[in-house]
């Protein structure tokens, strides 16, 4: 018999819904049968929220979605609220919204060092407490979506991989602290195909040849998809993961494991 990853009757909050990394796991956990919350940035009506709707249309799921501006203490409270009136309950949070601010420790201006706080390290434990009597009733679980920069980085990436890095330690606390009855995992992504990376090789003179140059660095040869990371939060929500609970997992195609840039 084939090992199968049934979530049905789960309900799962999934911030920073409407492109890349989380739409590929609005996209598995809704494979895998969970009811899905979503929640971005961008209003009801935008063309990406209803492009995010629109496709979990075709996985035969009750789907949600609400406005939310994660780097807003108050709009963090009025989510968790929308949905502990609608719903009464919720099993897994992945709490995957952010935004990368490479300013660099120099140039990195008061403005940037605290909008990098409030989105990319407050708000995930704004949203953690805010969710925690939920998720307790439910034996729930948390990811977080760190980054491989919180394992190792390069110049001007800060403040982004400072609070990376911080999230690491938030996994940790959350993890001793209210456990048993909720169990808190991150997930440290590398280099994966989305717009946004795209854009990145885009800024290049020579985009193709700066994609290839990044691939030929992993020894898989290949960059991440969301849909796998998707897949490990799938795995990680499951009653097979029961034993993980506290660590984050870099996910990054070996581009770690050289000690240089010759491979």
């Amino acid at each position: 018999m084939a090992l199968t990853i049934d979530l049905k009757g789960k309900i799962v909050l999934i911030t920073g819904v409407t492109s890349g990394i989380g739409l590929g796991i609005a996209k598995m956990m809704a494979k895998a049968g969970c009811t899905v919350i979503g929640c971005a940035e961008h209003s009801e009506i935008s063309e990406v929220a209803q492009h995010f709707l629109a496709e979990m249309k075709s996985f035969d799921v009750e789907t949600d979605y609400f406005k939310t501006d994660m780097a807003s203490a108050e709009n963090i409270e009025s989510l968790v609220a929308d949905i502990s009136n609608g719903y009464g309950k919720l099993d897994i949070l992945i709490s995957n919204a952010g935004q990368n601010v490479f300013k660099g420790t120099e140039d990195c201006s008061e403005n940037d060092w605290q909008f990098n706080l409030d989105l990319n390290l407050s708000a995930h434990w704004r949203l953690a407490r805010h969710c925690k009597s939920l998720l307790s009733a439910n034996k729930g679980i948390i990811i977080v979506m760190a980054s491989n920069h919180a394992f190792a980085t390069i110049p001007g990436c800060a403040p982004y991989n400072i609070a990376k890095t911080a999230l690491t330690g938030l996994v940790r606390s959350l993890a001793i602290e209210w456990g048993p009855d909720i169990r808190t995992v991150g997930i440290a992504p590398g280099f994966i195909d989305t717009p946004g990376n795209q854009q990145w090789f885009d800024s290049f003179e020579q985009a193709d040849e700066e994609r290839q140059r990044t691939i030929n660095l992993h020894p898989v040869k290949k960059l991440g998809t969301v849909e796998e990371i998707g897949g490990w939060c799938v795995f990680l929500s499951s009653e097979y993961a029961a034993f993980a609970s506290g660590v984050t997992y870099l996910i990054d195609g070996g581009r770690s494991a050289l000690m240089q840039d010759i491979i």
